[in-house]
């Protein structure tokens, strides 16, 4: 399935990776297959073993929003990582490293830089987000304790695994459709941005807006920072300090978070998407001149330039 070519091209955008001189579309959407239903899979599996451990070790009386179940639920959408990095390598050849930033690697200084400047943003949307009080239930302080350490461990890479995979994997393959860069760039935001929305499986119209407002805006971040570290940030700093305070709230997490059926969510829903709007703002004004960060030039490009400038110098 592979073709024999392991690097990245030359001086394209983060979503030009994978585009080539066939459009591939039969390969693209069983990439998108792959990748979803590996999700679901892993999902269901994990699922169902912590029920049967939560039922062995008898848990009448408690939340369904055990602990373990908690657990299950973020180490399932962080396998998305290893995942969409194997479907890529597999289908593309191209190794799994890319799909972190057009340089290969994992962009620390922009991941730090980032975290600084949107979680009090985060902090200061949720205050006001649970400002009116949520259902309740009851949970013992031990659940407390063990929802809040899965949380601050596996939240991030929950959120990192669902960037991977739709800002990372499907942005890349909707995003090599087309023959040209713009197009290709309209297509991949609209095929990942409606994906994320579909798979988390709601029919109200407030919450499907706020999915989609979500998932276009930091494909756009995505796109022109050239990597899928802001994006992370975004996405880790929301739904960690969801669980944080519907922990310390005791919030009924089973009803609040699964119940997506029409008329679940109200306007007030959209208020986080202030946030991921300005930052798009951000990034956008930062990129204005530069335009969106590329991959390296190749080597016979830098030492050409290399010696246009020393002969101008000359």
């Amino acid at each position: 399935m592979t073709e024999q070519t392991h690097t990245v091209p030359p001086d394209v955008e983060y979503h030009r990776v994978l585009a080539g001189k066939r459009r591939r579309i039969g390969r693209g959407i069983l990439a998108i297959v792959l990748l979803i239903g590996g999700m679901t899979l892993s999902g269901v599996a994990l699922s169902l073993m912590a029920a049967f451990v939560d039922a062995a070790v008898d848990t009448d009386g408690r939340t369904e929003w055990t602990p373990l179940m908690h657990t299950a639920g973020m180490v399932s959408v962080a396998l998305i990582i290893p995942w969409s990095m194997l479907i890529q390598r597999w289908l593309y050849g191209v190794r799994g490293p890319s799909l972190h930033s057009v340089i290969s690697r994992f962009r620390f200084d922009v991941f730090g830089r980032a975290l600084l400047l949107i979680t009090p943003a985060w902090v200061a949307v949720m205050a006001f987000h649970y400002w009116v009080p949520l259902p309740q239930t009851e949970w013992s302080y031990t659940d407390v304790l063990w929802i809040l350490l899965a949380t601050l461990l596996l939240t991030p890479l929950q959120a990192a695994g669902e960037e991977y995979g739709f800002r990372g994997l499907i942005f890349r393959v909707a995003g090599g459709w087309t023959r040209g860069a713009r197009a290709g760039l309209a297509v991949g935001v609209l095929v990942s941005s409606v994906a994320f929305a579909v798979v988390h499986l709601s029919t109200d119209i407030w919450l499907n807006l706020w999915y989609l407002i979500f998932g276009i805006g930091l494909t756009l971040i995505t796109w022109r920072s050239g990597g899928i570290e802001i994006a992370v940030v975004l996405h880790a700093g929301y739904n960690t300090l969801s669980f944080v305070f519907d922990a310390a709230l005791r919030t009924d997490i089973a009803n609040v978070v699964t119940d997506r059926a029409a008329g679940a969510a109200t306007i007030g829903v959209l208020v986080p998407s202030a946030v991921v709007v300005i930052t798009a703002l951000v990034v956008w004004v930062r990129t204005r001149r530069s335009g969106p960060t590329r991959t390296p030039h190749s080597a016979a490009v830098r030492s050409a330039s290399a010696l246009s400038r020393a002969a101008a110098r000359g």
